[in-house]
């Protein structure tokens, strides 16, 4: 480790913009030459390097000790392993005073950049060792529909908890990341305790779709419309509780998401199959109507699972389901805001 203020060099032209592009393009240098650089490095421990820094920062062993709650001959030993890794002394021996020899005091600056750039990091400080994480992982849809836009309310009994949250994919064949409290989207008993949004699902569509169309008062008026698709919400059990023996439709775009089949609706291109709860920022500012009011249960329902019994675990489904609760309620208002 050898810095520009010992090697008499002066800097390059163009100032401090050209002294950053080419400590950039060292970087870029060593991180392409690493694991040839590998086989040369013997890296000091960090103990050894504080050690170091502490000593010459305070002029003594015994102060250094006091300062990292160890004894002197601690220090001392550090520091001879550290001068033993690089082959010279950093401390002239037998003077009065404690005295950086001249490739200690290069050493020094060199180490108290590495040890400030070590500190700069969050996850090396005490608080955030000792936070609690709770990692949860939920739908696309529903984590940017339901769960997020609450965060802000839902820290307050979790304010000493970091929340880690993660996005799946239904039915993807890619495997599910661990997590402590997961939202899925599948079968379920509609009265099971771990359903979440209980609710049915209606032909939503865009104010201006709605008047281009002709009038549309009863299901079987739905022939010949454009019905956007989604396999995450087929429109065939829809067709059924409307007493239509109609096959799922096929034409159109297959969107594999559905908040990408709501943003397909607020867009004008076709009637959408949807909750309300997750309709429901739509349905308050009328960018969204109800085509038809017949509700029907949903294909898939979304699932609660806990898989970490912790406590805070349990207080975080606790509020989810409260949170879930006020969605439903809110989707419906939308609703019935609307003649």
């Amino acid at each position: 480790m050898s810095g520009a203020s010992g090697s008499g060099q002066q800097p390059p032209p163009g100032g401090d913009h050209a002294g950053r592009g080419a400590a950039a393009g060292d970087a870029v240098r060593a991180r392409i030459d690493w694991p040839a650089m590998v086989q040369d490095l013997r890296f000091p421990s960090i103990d050894g390097l504080r050690a170091f820094e502490a000593a010459a920062r305070l002029g003594s062993f015994e102060r250094a000790a006091d300062e990292l709650d160890l004894g002197a001959s601690a220090i001392g030993k550090r520091i001879a392993t550290l001068e033993d890794l690089l082959g010279t002394a950093l401390f002239v021996r037998g003077a009065r005073a404690l005295q950086l020899t001249a490739a200690g005091r290069e050493y020094l600056e060199q180490v108290r950049q590495a040890l400030a750039l070590l500190a700069s990091m969050p996850q090396h400080r005490r608080v955030a060792q000792r936070r609690r994480r709770l990692r949860v992982i939920a739908p696309p849809t529903f984590a940017r529909q339901i769960l997020v836009p609450r965060l802000g309310a839902g820290q307050a009994p979790l304010a000493d908890v970091e929340l880690e949250l993660q996005l799946s994919v239904p039915f993807a064949a890619t495997p599910t990341p661990a997590a402590d409290v997961e939202v899925d989207y599948g079968e379920a008993d509609a009265a099971s305790p771990d359903v979440l949004l209980r609710e049915g699902v209606l032909p939503l569509a865009a104010p201006g779709l709605v008047r281009r169309l002709r009038p549309i008062q009863r299901a079987a008026d739905l022939a010949g419309m454009p019905l956007l698709r989604t396999p995450l919400q087929p429109w065939r059990p829809w067709f059924e509780a409307a007493g239509l023996d109609w096959p799922e439709p096929d034409d159109g775009a297959k969107l594999l998401d559905l908040g990408l089949t709501l943003e397909a609706a607020v867009g004008g291109q076709g009637v959408a199959l949807a909750r309300p709860s997750l309709a429901a920022p739509w349905l308050q500012v009328h960018a969204l109507v109800p085509v038809l009011r017949l509700q029907a249960p949903p294909w898939r329902h979304y699932r609660l699972q806990v898989h970490e019994r912790s406590a805070d675990a349990l207080r975080f489904a606790d509020w989810l389901r409260a949170q879930c609760d006020e969605a439903v309620r809110q989707g419906a208002e939308g609703l019935s805001g609307q003649a």
